[in-house]
């Protein structure tokens, strides 16, 4: 899956460290996230559209 994750946190001038606590997760989880090794669960993918006030089609994209 494909995803805005790392443009996103940038844009706010966030690390990796400050998304995952916002997400409260750890920071692997968003670094594996970021590279497309690993999808984020239903609640944690609307926890950070509620986060970045996107839905979560704007941050998440299906590979096909």
């Amino acid at each position: 899956m494909k995803n805005r994750l790392k443009v996103l946190r940038a844009e706010r001038d966030w690390t990796q460290a400050d998304l995952a606590e916002r997400l409260d997760v750890s920071r692997q989880t968003i670094n594996a996230i970021e590279k497309g090794k690993f999808d984020p669960s239903l609640p944690l993918a609307f926890k950070a559209a509620r986060l970045f006030k996107l839905r979560i089609e704007e941050i998440f994209q299906d590979d096909e």
